[in-house]
């Protein structure tokens, strides 16, 4: 498994991106919510190469967003499926807000219809910022400051 220097950074953006910011980490977890779980679907669902694929699939587990589960069907080998784990399902707000952007800013007239829908009641949901109240705040209006810790 590679060692990112990012991994221990202060920055938890720069943490994040140590396990996101791989080239189809992102995808691989975007297939996992929509219910892919085998290295087989992964491949054919985004056409990585399989040496890649078992690399990003690892890091992943290694970083505890998914985790390999044995199965095995009568008269084949043991292999893994790979299914989120509560980490890798807390990615559903990062992963609705990239593909928000991508719908605003880099429209497509053959999008995905992909969407994250609450499942209890099947409407669309969308993710944006709160105050405490739970009043909404417009992205423009939100600001990124640094504290220093002492």
């Amino acid at each position: 498994m590679r060692v990112d220097p990012w991994f221990d950074n202060p920055c938890p953006i720069a943490r994040t991106m140590s396990v996101l910011g791989q080239r189809w980490a992102v995808l691989i977890v975007r297939e996992a919510m929509l219910g892919r779980s085998r290295f087989s679907e992964f491949r054919e669902r985004l056409g990585v190469a399989p040496d890649v694929l078992s690399a990003r699939l690892a890091e992943l587990v290694a970083a505890g967003v998914l985790e390999a589960v044995d199965y095995q069907r009568p008269g084949d080998r043991t292999r893994s499926r790979y299914v989120l784990t509560d980490a890798g399902r807390d990615l559903a707000p990062v992963l609705a807000a990239m593909g928000q952007w991508g719908h605003v800013h880099l429209s497509r007239p053959r999008s995905s219809g992909n969407r994250f829908i609450d499942t209890v009641t099947g409407e669309p949901v969308s993710v944006g910022f709160r105050r405490r109240d739970g009043s909404s705040v417009r992205p423009a209006d939100v600001g990124l400051v640094e504290r220093h810790h002492g």
